[in-house]
């Protein structure tokens, strides 16, 4: 099986990939650049979305935010914690659905029980599901079925609560961004103690069967839509903290607004495993979720102009 190595110690190719990302056109219009709307959180994790939104906030021209109640009321008591997009309550979600690009499901979200025999059709009734892992599920088949059009992003809870058959019948491949024990959950592979090679393998080929795009997020990210297959080293174990998997999601749904989808999770692995390589220089593994949000925009710069 081959695949393409992408070093981020090589600065040639790595600004080379960027350099095909189509993001702030000079001459543009506002939402030309993109409009993402960004559906995670749970009354146990009010940071998630919010990690994923403000790295939105930097790469497309609009963020929209939907939570939980809770959580609604919590980023407006915390203003200063996100100021960059539009919070909107769920009641609202299918308005923003129709309007934005990218859709991003799951960061925050919580896993529980999987009821099988809870199906909807109406979003008014997934409105109605008070259990959150429940809601999780049943918002992720809703949206999937009834928006087969749609660019998706699908990250943390709603990979821990969905069923693999969803992502099949897309008109765009879905994204999705696992990390090992969340693939194993999705698709009952476990890749713990496998080779490069052997995860590269298996990848491809769970890419191919449902017509997906993965980006596995590892030591070693893996990326491939079932035909093309990638390998981006870099970063450290500063990327180990939670939140980090939330920033690289909203990296993934910012590009894929206005590029490709295998494209636009090459190019978020490459942007959160150089902003680690750089932070490592000042701060050692010891940087935070905030320090890596402040760094990207300068990174991407940085890798696009070779400065």
């Amino acid at each position: 099986m081959t695949y393409t190595l992408i070093q981020t110690s090589n600065h040639h190719l790595c600004s080379q990939t960027l350099k095909q990302l189509e993001i702030s056109k000079k001459i543009s219009h506002k939402g030309d650049n993109g409009k993402v709307l960004i559906i995670g959180g749970s009354t146990l994790f009010h940071a998630p979305p919010i990690w994923s939104a403000e790295t939105v906030s930097h790469f497309a021209d609009m963020v929209h935010l939907s939570s939980t109640s809770e959580n609604i009321q919590l980023i407006h008591d915390m203003k200063v914690s996100f100021r960059n997009g539009i919070v909107i309550p769920h009641a609202k979600i299918e308005e923003y659905l129709k309007e934005d690009d990218v859709i991003l499901i799951g960061p925050g979200m919580v896993r529980g029980a999987i009821n099988k025999d809870i199906q909807v059709n109406d979003f008014g009734e997934v409105l109605k599901i008070n259990d959150e892992s429940m809601f999780t599920r049943v918002l992720t088949q809703y949206v999937l079925t009834k928006y087969p059009m749609k660019r998706f992003v699908l990250d943390a809870g709603a990979l821990q609560m969905m069923d693999n058959e969803w992502l099949i019948n897309m008109q765009y491949k879905v994204v999705i961004t696992p990390h090992i024990e969340e693939f194993h959950t999705l698709f009952g592979i476990d890749l713990s103690d496998i080779s490069i090679d052997g995860k590269v393998n298996i990848i491809e080929k769970t890419a191919q069967k449902y017509n997906v795009v993965i980006l596995l997020k590892a030591v070693s990210d893996v990326i491939s839509d079932g035909e093309k297959t990638y390998v981006v080293e870099g970063g450290n174990q500063g990327l180990t903290k939670g939140g980090t998997g939330d920033i690289l999601a909203g990296l993934t749904a910012s590009f894929y607004a206005k590029n490709n989808p295998v494209l636009s999770a090459i190019s978020a692995s490459i942007v959160i495993k150089s902003t680690a390589d750089e932070l490592f220089l000042s701060q050692g593994y010891w940087y935070n979720n905030d320090d890596v949000l402040h760094k990207l925009s300068a990174i991407l710069k940085k890798i696009v102009y070779n400065e």
